[in-house]
């Protein structure tokens, strides 16, 4: 089905549905609610953005779990920021004392926002999502496509000394830059230390599942790295001797309708679907045809040249030696070369005046030098980032209302990081963390009165101004631990994940169940339907540059009409290249931001001293039974574990021990792990104060010594390492310490999926059927997955509950088993 149509049915559906809604209630939805849709680490700051066409404040909000359908916190924080473009009222919401794990909508009046999750885990694998997307960009070989692209590349124009004109390079391979098929060294050299930097700084985030051409299958080698060296293989063509520098692969004759890379016939004047020309890198102006653009040097081309080469060498010195000498030494070169010619060389425009019009240059040999200087060790390096970074303190755009198209780029100075983080210079580490601070509150005085605390300027591409921006703030808070920035910081993590005017994700099929990007300016959607998942697209834009560029229309109804103003503009549609075309240097830009989120699950599998989940890295998960006063569902899990080959791990009481010893003995038998769950069931912490230990240090050890007694009064053996999980699966830190110096440790379910909430009864207020636990189970894999979860069930409940999860146990072994999971031993999983 043509997905235009297919599109515009549902469209026109929707159109319906709504005059049906209004028809029966007498008006409109008038007031929405706006969250991040992926969620909230425990302690972020959390802030909902209400909105509303009418004229009102907000004077308390709720929070619901969606598991119970409870009111679990009652809101007053609110900041009203009054009349917004396209809307009457709004107001900040901000229930950031809410750390509990769970699923959540808040709610204002009647009006709800969309579901979203509280949890250190709701970023588990973030990071290798924006991978996806730079594989499908691949050129020369696309492992997407399986096929092979723009292989007679290319044919040298523009030398600035009119010498090499005309000579064939090899000059295959790199990334599209974003859904036309050209290459720019300026985004592809940027896009390649943006990942290496983020494997630097992350790189417990970054799986192995795909090879070096980019099919699935690891190769030993992190897949960042691999995608990265991928871009550094073409920028060692691009730069094929010490004095041979392109700039740019091909130009924009190559926009002449939507295609397949692999299908692309434009003829450059060498026949339909041959060679591309490549343009050097010029210190004068360049533009085949009418228009020119205003180039004055080389330096900030070659700069990042000479940065990528560089940490390239470093990070993959140990997979690829030779080349890690190569890259080296070219980055000796280019910064040399680059240093020797001061000034931009700016992209070439071809048939229309656009091309990325990058006025500064100082800041990317001020990262060159850092580079070198981190490399070698030569304290000349670390004087000249020094006086390259005085040359400019502040990437201009912080703080400014608009900028031409990547005038200043790269978005986010990572010198200034390196200068800030720095313990060469302590004097020039102070002048550049005051420089860092100085962008972060130029913004930040710039989102004043802003309802989503935006103050980033809608230029084209606004979105790569924003991750730049979370980049430098989360650089900043690491370096000085100061927490000026980080409301808006979230903020702006939040407005790229649906806390915006639109409600939607800004990242293509993140979060998959979400509302993200279905139209992007992308042949690959547009003509066969296909997803660029990862992909960040360009993003909202000032009304005024969207109704002066050249070509752009909407092919459908704007489903996003009521959020539209005459300041901004963002629409899902693929003919608006300016706000819907994913780009490739965006979304590499991405994968730091991402790569700190995804560590926060790693370092997250401990809450209050207890470890609740393995590593999110593996498709390994444990089957953990608890167990106190009944034993109904034994046998039954006995015999499904046994049946489906899984070993699990079972907590129980000293009562039960002593109670059911036959039970124990035979589990034991099975190959399962067996471990404490405290002798009496007692309560460690009170429920309302966690903090608040209900029990003497003294009563303490002898209740987790008495459990033990009890394993072993049965004949029991004791495994190491000793896990213990707590009873009511409640603790605090104190119980987490007192256990540890006891040579045991703390291990608790992993929350989100409600599981544990099979041991309700129907006449209980937080009652969950087990149909509801287990589609809960499902629904929580398919949105978040289940990495390294310790999953509960009870080995047995009170007999008022007549519908028992450990029925429906087998069936969910074999779903989840269908999706690609192992189960494990919760000490094989640990150590796993």
């Amino acid at each position: 089905m043509n997905s235009n149509k297919s599109r515009f049915g549902m469209v026109k559906l929707n159109i319906t549905l709504l005059f049906i809604f209004v028809f029966c209630t007498g008006h409109a939805q008038s007031s929405w609610i706006r969250v991040n849709q992926v969620g909230y680490l425990e302690d972020d700051v959390k802030v909902a953005v209400w909105i509303s066409k009418e004229n009102n404040v907000v004077r308390e909000f709720q929070v619901i779990d969606l598991a119970t359908k409870e009111t679990v916190f009652t809101g007053s924080d609110i900041r009203n920021t009054g009349k917004q473009p396209a809307f009457e009222s709004s107001a900040r919401l901000n229930f950031t004392a809410l750390k509990r794990p769970g699923s959540y909508i808040v709610k204002v009046g009647e009006t709800e926002s969309v579901p979203f999750c509280i949890g250190n885990d709701v970023y588990a694998g973030a990071a290798d999502i924006p991978l996806k997307y730079m594989r499908q960009q691949r050129c020369g070989y696309n492992p997407f496509l399986k096929d092979s692209c723009h292989v007679h590349d290319a044919i040298s124009v523009g030398d600035p000394e009119g010498k090499r004109d005309g000579l064939y390079f090899n000059t295959v391979g790199g990334w599209h830059d974003a859904s036309d098929y050209l290459q720019y060294v300026t985004t592809s050299a940027n896009a390649v230390y943006q990942m290496l930097f983020a494997y630097s700084q992350h790189p417990g985030s970054f799986s192995d599942r795909y090879d070096a051409n980019g099919h699935e299958g690891a190769n030993g080698i992190p897949d960042i790295l691999d995608e990265a060296k991928w871009g550094l293989d073409w920028l060692v063509k691009m730069n094929p001797d010490a004095d041979t520098y392109f700039n740019q692969l091909a130009d924009d004759r190559d926009h002449v309708g939507f295609t397949l890379p692999n299908e692309q016939k434009v003829d450059y004047g060498w026949g339909p679907g041959k060679e591309r020309p490549v343009y050097f890198v010029s210190p004068k102006p360049q533009g085949l045809f009418k228009y020119k653009n205003r180039s004055t040097g080389m330096a900030s081309t070659l700069g990042k040249y000479a940065s990528s080469f560089s940490l390239g060498a470093k990070l993959l010195a140990d997979y690829y030696p030779e080349f890690s000498d190569l890259l080296a030494q070219k980055a000796q070169d280019a910064y040399h070369k680059g240093a020797e010619n001061p000034g931009v060389s700016q992209t070439a425009p071809g048939g229309a005046p656009y091309f990325y019009e990058e006025d500064n240059w100082a800041d990317d040999m001020q990262l060159a030098a850092m580079e070198m200087y981190n490399s070698t060790g030569q304290k000349e390096y670390l004087t000249q980032a020094i006086n390259y970074g005085r040359l400019e303190p502040v990437t201009p755009w912080m703080g400014a209302d608009s900028a031409r198209h990547y005038q200043w780029y790269p978005f986010v100075n990572l010198g200034n990081y390196h200068l800030a983080a720095q313990h060469g210079n302590l004097r020039a580490q102070k002048e550049f963390i005051r420089n860092m601070r100085t962008g972060l509150q130029r913004v930040k005085e710039r989102a004043e009165g802003d309802a989503f605390l935006n103050g980033i300027p809608f230029i084209w591409c606004s979105n790569n101004l924003t991750v730049g921006f979370i980049t430098q703030c989360r650089l900043y808070h690491d370096i000085t631990g100061d927490d000026s920035f980080l409301e808006i910081e979230t903020a702006m993590r939040d407005w790229l994940l649906g806390c915006n005017p639109w409600g939607t994700s800004m990242i293509v099929g993140y979060p998959e169940q979400g509302d993200t990007p279905t139209d992007p300016h992308s042949a690959f959607t547009h003509l066969h339907r296909i997803p660029v998942t990862g992909g960040i697209v360009d993003g909202p834009i000032y009304h005024s540059i969207f109704s002066s560029l050249i070509g752009i229309y909407l092919t459908n109804e704007d489903e996003y009409a009521d959020f539209q103003s005459d300041y901004v503009v963002y629409h899902d549609d693929y003919a608006d290249y300016s706000t819907n075309e994913p780009t490739m240097d965006g979304t590499a830009s991405l994968t730091y931001y991402l790569g700190y989120l995804s560590a926060q699950a790693k370092l997250a599998k401990k809450v209050a001293g207890g470890i609740v989940r393995g590593d999110t890295s593996k498709k390994q998960l444990s089957l953990v039974f608890t167990g106190h006063e009944y034993a109904d569902g034994a046998r039954k899990i006995q015999e499904v574990l046994k049946k489906n080959n899984i070993k699990g791990t079972f907590f129980l009481t000293g009562d039960f021990y002593r109670k059911y010893p036959a039970i124990a003995r035979d589990l034991q038998k099975d190959g399962h792990y067996l471990g404490p769950h405290s002798d009496k069931h007692l309560l460690y912490a009170d429920w309302k104060n966690r903090d608040s230990t209900l029990i003497l240090r003294t009563d303490f050890e002898k209740d987790l010594n008495d459990n033990y007694q009890a394993m072993e009064e049965i004949g029991l053996k004791i495994e190491s390492p000793r896990y213990f999980m707590p009873p009511y699966e409640w603790y605090n830190q104190e119980i987490s310490n007192w256990t540890e110096a006891m040579g045991v440790q703390i291990v608790n379910f992993t929350p989100g999926t409600t599981s544990n909430a099979d041991y309700t009864t129907p006449d209980m207020k937080n009652y969950l059927s087990s149909e509801t636990i287990y589609n809960n189970i499902l629904a929580y894999e398919e949105k978040n997955g289940l990495n390294g979860f310790l999953l509960l069930v009870h080995i047995g409940t009170d007999p008022k509950r007549i519908d028992k999860l450990y029925d429906r146990l087998e069936d969910m072994i074999k779903e989840l088993k269908k999706r690609g999971y192992e189960f494990k031993r919760v000490d094989k999983l640990l150590k796993d």
